[in-house]
């Protein structure tokens, strides 16, 4: 039985996630979406819209290519061609025609990329706006114009609320199985090194997606966590909306007991190995030496030993 303090943390991510993806007032400004050539962030954006149009949510989206929009956006901006300044106001007057809270998707910040962006996407957010965007990782950036100016990625995570990396699901589960086996990883696609490869096999798996949850609090803390999100037609959608920690889906489990047959068919009848559920509840024990730390304790953590008559003291050997 998990520890009430594992407990608690799985429901309150599972809750959080949950407020981040159904746009909450004040859970998420600024929702930055990292994506590759490995699993694309386009369901993540599709569920987002999913779930505006369910809540009444103005959905305006801001993009530099009009093909393969996806449905239920409310207004296409055009960003081809025009300056940030332009832009700006251009969204402005959008986001003011309407009533109630917007969502603002960017599918694609490459385009875009200048010292100013971060003036343009701050001047975007109020009270009743987010912004959703989205940066592709395999993509080069251009050089920074000065040493002293940061490189757009670490700037765009210290600006978002919250961070979402998708990964494939097909990948997470190799390299889950590699690490379980005390095996390299295994690497796929660009990371392969390879002539010729530039996306490995299992990518885009349709089962559907796994995130990478960071979550900033408004103290500065962060609460990073798993999940696997559904596809549309996969059959893992509920009442959750296809959303569950990724330890809890029902095909993380399953390799787990996978793992445990293979490896009793591989050693013997007998396993020495812990899951990851015996894991998390020998993180959640108690041992007895912690008690000597309290107060009226060891002081400090020492270790007490009582002396026999059997042991040989000497008290120059205890004074060093």
């Amino acid at each position: 039985m998990p520890s009430p303090a594992l407990h608690h943390r799985r429901t309150h991510n599972l809750l959080l996630i949950q407020r981040l993806l159904s746009l909450h007032p004040g859970a998420s400004p600024f929702t930055l979406i990292l994506d590759s050539l490995e699993q694309s962030g386009k369901p993540l954006i599709e569920e987002y819209i999913r779930r505006a149009n369910a809540s009444q949510t103005r959905v305006l989206y801001i993009a530099h290519s009009t093909l393969n929009l996806p449905s239920g956006i409310d207004a296409l901006i055009p960003a081809r061609r025009k300056t940030l300044p332009a832009l700006q106001a251009e969204i402005g007057r959008a986001t003011a025609a309407g009533h109630g809270k917007t969502l603002l998707i960017f599918p694609t910040l490459h385009p875009l990329l200048s010292p100013s962006l971060p003036t343009f996407l701050s001047s975007l957010l109020t009270p009743s706006t987010s912004l959703l965007a989205l940066f592709h990782t395999d993509v080069p950036v251009p050089p920074s114009p000065s040493p002293y100016t940061p490189a757009p990625l670490p700037l765009l995570r210290y600006l978002a609320t919250t961070v979402l990396t998708t990964h494939s699901l097909t990948h997470v589960l190799a390299r889950r199985s590699a690490a379980q086996r005390s095996v390299a990883a295994p690497a796929f696609g660009l990371a392969e090194e390879a002539d010729g490869v530039l996306v490995g096999l299992g990518a885009n798996d349709p089962r559907g997606t796994v995130l990478e949850m960071e979550y900033r609090r408004k103290s500065g803390r962060g609460v990073g966590e798993w999940f696997f999100l559904a596809a549309e037609g996969g059959g893992g959608r509920g009442k959750g909306g296809g959303v569950v920690l990724l330890e809890d889906w029902e095909g993380w489990r399953g390799g787990e007991e996978e793992e445990r047959r293979k490896g009793g068919e591989e050693r013997g009848t007998w396993e020495v190995g812990l899951t990851e559920r015996q894991w998390r509840d020998r993180e959640g024990v108690v041992l007895p030496y912690l008690d000597a730390q309290g107060e009226g304790g060891g002081g400090g953590g020492r270790i007490l030993y009582d002396l026999g008559v059997e042991d040989d003291f000497d008290e120059e050997e205890d004074e060093i």
